[in-house]
Order: C-alpha cells, then sequence, then structure tokens
C-alpha cells in the first residue's frame, strides 16, 4: 500500500487537493501522512445531470473526474505555482433507500427532509474520487493521465424523532456535507451501524484510495 512510499512522496511529489473539504484534507495529511498536501478548490459548479448517469456513484465519479479535470486544465488561474504533480478530487453524496441521491442540503427544511428520509432506513453513501497526473500524458494521444473510481458504504439510520432531527440542525452541522449528516459529528448517535469504509462516509475512502495509488507511484516519480 502507499505507506511505504510515503515518505518519498512527501519530499519529492507535489499533491493538490482540488476541494476545500476539511476532512478530506485532515484523511490525506494525518491519516494517511501526505503531509504536503495543497488545497485549491475547483470551480466547477456540481451542477451535472443526474439522469444522465448509471446510478449514484457514477455521478459522483463524473463529478469528482471534473473537477480534478478543471484545476488541471485551469491551472494557470489557479495558482503561480508550477503545475503539479498529483491532483486529487472526491465528490460524495447519499442515495437514500428510495433510491434519492442527497447532496448538501441548502436550508434547514432540505436538511430535515433528508433526515427523515433516512430515519430507520439503510441508506448508502459513494464517494467518487479522481487521481490526475497532469505531468503523464497518454502516449500519442496527449490526454492527462489518470483514473476515478468509487466506493459505497451502506449505513443504517435509527429511528428519528423530529426533536433530534431539530436539535442537530440547530447544531448548524448538516449544511455542508451530504445527505444533511457527518457521521465524525453528534450524528454519529443516530447511526446503528455501517457496512464498508468508515473515511468513505466521512468523505474519502481511504482504502480504496491507497490501492488505486498505489500502480501510479512509479510514474508520478519519475516525472516529478
Amino acid at each position: 500500500m502507499i505507506l511505504r512510499h510515503a515518505s518519498t512522496l512527501n519530499g519529492a511529489v507535489s499533491i493538490v487537493l482540488a476541494s476545500a473539504s476539511p476532512r478530506r484534507r485532515e484523511i490525506l495529511t494525518k491519516t494517511l501522512g501526505l503531509t504536503n498536501v495543497v488545497v485549491v478548490k475547483s470551480a466547477f459548479a456540481e451542477d451535472l445531470d443526474k439522469s444522465k448517469y448509471d446510478g449514484a456513484a457514477a455521478y459522483a465519479e463524473a463529478t469528482a473526474w471534473k473537477k480534478a479535470m478543471d484545476v488541471c486544465q485551469n491551472w494557470s488561474s489557479y495558482s503561480d505555482l508550477p503545475m503539479p504533480d498529483v491532483v486529487i478530487s472526491a465528490d460524495t453524496v447519499v442515495e437514500s433507500a428510495s433510491g434519492t441521491v442527497m447532496e448538501k442540503p441548502g436550508d434547514a427544511s432540505e436538511a430535515r427532509a433528508m433526515l427523515r428520509a433516512l430515519s430507520g432506513s439503510t441508506s448508502r453513501v459513494h464517494t467518487g474520487v479522481a487521481i490526475v497526473t497532469p505531468k503523464v500524458r497518454v502516449d500519442r494521444v496527449g490526454e492527462l493521465c489518470g483514473k476515478v473510481f468509487s466506493e459505497t458504504t451502506r449505513v443504517e439510520f435509527a429511528e428519528l424523532e423530529d426533536e433530534e432531527i431539530d436539535a442537530y440542525i440547530a447544531t448548524g452541522e448538516p449544511f455542508d456535507k451530504a445527505g444533511g449528516y457527518g457521521i465524525q459529528g453528534p450524528a454519529a448517535a443516530f447511526i446503528r451501524g455501517i457496512v464498508g469504509d468508515y473515511f468513505n462516509v466521512v468523505g474519502f475512502p481511504v482504502h480504496a484510495f491507497t490501492r488505486e495509488l498505489e500502480p501510479m507511484v512509479g510514474d508520478i516519480l519519475e516525472r516529478a
């Protein structure tokens, strides 16, 4: 896995996280030990038509890829620094038991509706992740080299009373989180259990990321 490469990557490779999520940055830096991560938030509008994708996971993958490509292709408008060696982006959505795709709620009413839909049910959290290496080009084509994948975790919610939902909304936590909740905060009290990667529910699938990055390390280091 990637842990054996961490010190080399930290010394030789520039990494950009195309996301303003503090949770994703913390996972990369503190959990995985990649200390040289620079955050550059993508300006991609995240307004893709969900109906054009084969399920919520594919939609999350497409959004993650667009965010990463936006930063790579418009790098000079984001920073005066040299082109980074690796650009990472992610997008997390929650899919309710009925198949509704939930992103971040826009207001308290939307957050309340999301939490009521999750109450007493098993939902799925999908995180799409894109890894792009701007200095590595596909042979003879000249396209940027990279990959996109997704991870899914099942989350079982307890039955929630309206008073509990309103108290949680009053904390302000739901508004920057897909599905209107964060498993790493007070909403942990709502969750009976999960099947899959806990970090995926937080917003970044650690094991899947290290698995997918591993075969790319050689090319990244060669061009760093």
